[in-house]
């Protein structure tokens, strides 16, 4: 036998016996009339998931510790909201509570919509953000630069989903590297440990293995998604790293703490990739280039080099000549020489005769050419007092002998 909820006037609801089957849109509705039967309802809990769509409409869910409860705001309410309510922020909604039967679910249609404060996450992320930058973890002076060409690119992500592969095929695309691959878990209670252990083990790895730049990277979700990634273990494993890090986290809107620690920050996992390697067609074109700036300063040299070359020729007297003017010169030398060589010679020899002459002038029978005599007794007479007795008397031409008488 079938049975309907029905409503009594207090509006308390009690099953009574149906004489006959109920349809799906029949059940639905029957559903739809007791939700909405609640009225205007307050509810406060934790942004979840925030989305305004194009429409104006806006999405999100609303979290407590155990339960999560769809809201919606249309764009005739949305469109006064001075700003649109962030993830993690706690909030008190006023609306009403209705059913979608194509999903069998509900939600809460919202009215009116005030910060009731920031949410315990938000709260948990901003102390550790605090405390890890009044230790320098985010200072921009301790991070390194990354790599233009690396020989080696490592990644650290899931093995599975859509990440990884999108990594690889960006950096095959751009410029074909080798690749280190660090397995973990990107999200729940093991991620953290598992993420700190993968770059830890990176930087001990051997020289030749070790990558020249880390990628870490996951794909967007809220923030309960990406908490691994706030934690402080993965924080200070990333600012410990020696390899340079580049933290490619969810999306363009998705920030982490691990995004400050990093040396990089990128806004998609894809845009890690590009910033770990250049376009290979790009760096073929700028060697390319500086070739060809290269050859055109070794020529623009070259050239230089035989004008300088030029001139030098130029100011360079002809051969021909300075050989003339050498043979002459050496002929000049030539005589200058002999006669030198001449006076030099005869110079011995004419006063080799002059000392003759002098000789011959002076010698002790020259005299006797010019008539005189000598007297000898023994030796020669110098004196009148000795002209006694037996005497030679020596002429030019010969010796006479004489007898003297006082």
């Amino acid at each position: 036998m079938s049975t309907r909820f029905s409503q009594t006037e207090t509006g308390e609801g009690l099953f009574e016996p149906l004489s006959q089957s109920l349809s799906v849109s029949e059940a639905s509705a029957l559903v739809r009339g007791q939700v909405e039967a609640l009225g205007t309802v307050r509810v406060v809990g934790e942004l979840s998931a925030p989305k305004l769509h194009s429409s104006g409409h806006f999405y999100a869910d609303l979290k407590d510790e155990t339960s999560t409860l769809a809201v919606v705001a249309w764009r005739s309410v949305a469109q006064y909201w001075q700003t649109v309510p962030q993830h993690g922020q706690l909030v008190e909604i006023k609306g009403r509570l209705t059913t979608y039967p194509a999903r069998s679910s509900y939600q809460l249609q919202i009215t009116s919509l005030q910060l009731a404060g920031q949410g315990a996450l938000l709260l948990q992320l901003e102390a550790l953000k605090a405390k890890l930058h009044a230790e320098g973890l985010f200072e921009g002076a301790r991070k390194q630069a990354i790599p233009y060409l690396p020989a080696r690119v490592g990644i650290i992500t899931s093995p599975t989903g859509a990440v990884l592969h999108d990594i690889l095929a960006r950096i095959a695309a751009r410029c074909p590297r080798e690749v280190v691959f660090a397995p973990c878990a990107v999200q729940g209670a093991e991620a953290p440990a598992q993420i700190a252990a993968a770059i830890i083990a990176m930087n001990a790895l051997p020289v030749h293995q070790r990558p020249e730049v880390l990628i870490i990277a996951r794909g967007g979700g809220n923030l309960e998604d990406l908490m691994a990634f706030n934690s402080e273990a993965v924080v200070r494993a990333v600012a410990a790293s020696d390899i340079p890090t580049i933290s490619g986290v969810g999306h363009e809107p998705d920030v982490t703490l691990c995004d400050f620690a990093a040396d990089h920050r990128a806004a998609t996992p894809t845009a890690a990739a590009e910033a770990a390697v250049p376009v290979r067609a790009n760096l073929l074109g700028y060697l390319s280039e500086t070739q060809q700036r290269l050859d055109q300063i070794i020529q623009k040299n070259i050239a230089q080099k035989q004008q300088n070359v030029t001139m030098l020729q130029r100011m360079l007297p002809n051969p021909e000549r300075l050989l003339t003017q050498a043979n002459q010169s050496l002929g000049q030398l030539s005589e200058r020489l002999q006669i030198v060589s001449r006076n030099i010679l005869q110079q011995p020899s004419t006063r080799l005769a002059a000392l003759q002459r002098v000789l011959a002038a002076h010698h002790p029978e020259a005299p006797l050419q010019r008539g005189y005599a000598l007297l000898w007794r023994g030796t020669e007479v110098v004196s009148a007092t000795s002209l006694a007795g037996p005497i030679e008397v020596q002429f030019a031409s010969g010796r006479r002998k004489a007898m003297l008488e006082q």
